[in-house]
C-alpha cells in the first residue's frame, strides 16, 4: 500500500511539473526581450492565413520561408490558404465565442480589411516596435508604413511586399510609351480599337482608373477627403471627362469592357490589343519568361507616377502563439528573406535600401529582373500613394454611371 501511494505521489508530482512546464512555455510576456520571445517560440507552430491563389508565392512560402524558419528557429510554418472575408468571419466568430486561444496567428491583410479588423478588435498590437528588423531595415517615416490605403497603421501590421501599377506594351508593335494621359489619348487614337482596360471593380482596372485620376488631378487632395459622393465626383470630374473622351478609341468603343485583367492579358498575348497593364511591377518579365508574352513586351509608367500599395502581415488578437508570430514577422522583413522574395517572386522589397549593409545590398543588386522590367529605383521614384479605401467604391460607382458606354 505504501509503495502504491509513493508511486501515485510521484505520478502526481510529474503531472504537475509537466502542466507547469506547458503553461510556462505558452505564457506570452509582451514586455519580454526579443531573445526571450525567440526562446519561447522554438519548437512551436505558427499558422499563417492568407490568400492562396498565387502558386508562385505559395511555393516560395512553403519551400523557402518555411525551411528557413525551421532551420533557424525550429518553427513550423503552417500556411492556410483562405480568402480574407472568410478569415475575418473566422476571427469574428472566435471573438463572439470568447475564444482566447484562437486558430490564427498571422494574417496577410491590407486596406479596408485591415481597418475593419483593427477597428473590431481582431488584431494584436501595436507590435512592430518589438521587432529588431523593423528598426533595422524599415523606413518608419515612409507614408506607406504609417498609413494603409489611408488608414493609420499604428504598429498593428508590418509591411511584407510592395506592388505597383505599370502599363505594358509590345515595343515591336508600338515603340512609343505614353508618359502621361495626354500621350495615352494620342496613343489610343493611333491604335483605335486596340486598347482597353478591365471593367471596374476589377482590382487592376480600378487601379488603372485611379492612376488616370492622379495624373490629371493629383493625389494629395484625396488623403483626407470625406467619403461623400458629391465631393469625390467634383474632385475627379476632369478625369471622368478624360475617360469619356477616351472611349471612342478603345476596344468596342468603350461601350463595354473586359470583365477581368486576365481577359485583357489574353487579348494582349493574342495581339488583339497593343497594351495591357498589371499591379505586379515585374509582370512583363515573368510572362516573357513563361512564354505568355513576346520578348518585346515592355513596362512603362507615367512621368508623374502610378499608384502603388503594400501588403502587410498582422497578428490575431487571440493568436495562441504570439511569440512565434513575432519571430516569423521579424524574419519576413529580414534582408535575406526580402532579397529572396525579390529574386523568386519579383515582388518589390519593403526594406529601405539605404539601411542595408554593403553585403546585403549585393543580394538585391545581383537579382536579374528579366526582360521588359523597370529598375526598382525608377519604380519607387514614380510611386503614388493609394487613395483611402473608403473612396474607392465611390469612384467605381461614378465610373459605372458616367463612363461606361458614354
Amino acid at each position: 500500500m505504501k509503495r502504491r501511494l509513493s508511486i501515485l505521489l510521484v505520478l502526481m508530482l510529474s503531472l504537475t511539473l509537466v502542466l507547469t512546464g506547458c503553461s510556462s512555455s505558452k505564457k506570452f510576456d509582451e514586455n519580454a526581450s526579443f531573445d526571450t520571445l525567440v526562446s519561447q517560440a522554438k519548437g512551436s507552430t505558427v499558422t499563417f492565413y492568407g490568400w492562396g491563389g498565387d502558386d508562385l508565392r505559395n511555393n516560395w512560402l512553403d519551400n523557402v520561408v518555411a525551411p528557413a524558419l525551421k532551420e533557424k528557429y525550429n518553427i513550423t510554418l503552417n500556411r492556410v490558404p483562405m480568402d480574407i472575408d472568410q478569415i475575418l468571419s473566422k476571427l469574428s466568430g472566435e471573438k463572439q465565442a470568447g475564444t482566447t486561444d484562437g486558430t490564427i496567428d498571422l494574417i496577410w491583410i491590407n486596406g479596408e480589411n485591415f481597418y475593419s479588423a483593427k477597428d473590431k478588435g481582431y488584431l494584436y498590437g501595436p507590435f512592430t516596435q518589438k521587432l529588431p528588423n523593423y528598426a533595422k531595415y524599415i523606413d518608419q517615416t515612409a507614408a506607406e508604413n504609417l498609413r494603409d490605403f489611408g488608414y493609420t497603421i499604428d504598429g498593428y501590421e508590418a509591411p511584407y511586399g510592395k506592388a505597383q501599377m505599370v502599363m505594358i506594351n509590345d515595343s515591336a508593335a508600338t515603340p512609343e510609351t505614353p508618359k502621361n494621359t495626354a500621350e495615352l489619348l494620342a496613343y489610343c487614337k493611333a491604335n483605335k480599337g486596340k486598347v482597353t482596360y478591365p471593367a471596374l471593380p476589377d482590382f487592376t482596372g480600378s487601379a488603372f482608373v485611379r492612376s488616370i485620376i492622379c495624373d490629371i488631378v493629383g493625389y494629395e487632395q484625396f488623403a483626407d477627403m470625406p467619403a461623400d459622393k458629391a465631393t469625390v465626383k467634383n474632385a475627379i470630374q476632369p478625369a471622368i471627362d478624360y475617360l469619356t473622351e477616351l472611349n471612342p478609341y478603345l476596344w468596342r468603343e468603350g461601350k463595354t469592357f473586359p470583365a477581368t485583367i486576365a481577359q485583357v492579358d489574353n487579348m494582349f498575348a493574342d495581339n488583339e490589343l497593343v497594351m495591357t497593364m498589371s499591379y505586379e511591377p515585374y509582370s512583363a518579365a515573368t510572362k516573357i519568361a513563361n512564354g505568355t508574352y513576346k520578348a518585346t513586351a515592355t513596362s512603362f509608367l507615367f512621368d508623374k507616377g502610378m499608384v502603388g500599395n503594400t501588403n502587410y502581415i498582422a497578428i490575431a488578437q487571440n493568436s495562441p502563439n504570439k511569440a512565434g508570430a513575432l519571430v516569423v514577422v521579424n524574419e519576413m522583413i529580414s534582408a535575406e528573406i526580402q532579397a529572396s522574395q525579390f529574386s523568386k517572386l519579383r515582388s518589390l522589397p519593403v526594406v529601405d535600401y539605404n539601411k542595408l549593409s554593403d553585403d546585403e545590398k549585393k543580394l538585391f543588386d545581383s537579382v536579374d529582373l528579366g526582360q521588359g522590367s523597370i529598375p526598382q529605383d525608377i519604380l519607387l521614384s514614380k510611386r503614388v500613394p493609394e487613395m483611402p479605401a473608403k473612396l474607392i467604391p465611390i469612384i467605381e460607382e461614378i465610373w459605372l454611371e458616367e463612363v461606361v458606354g458614354k
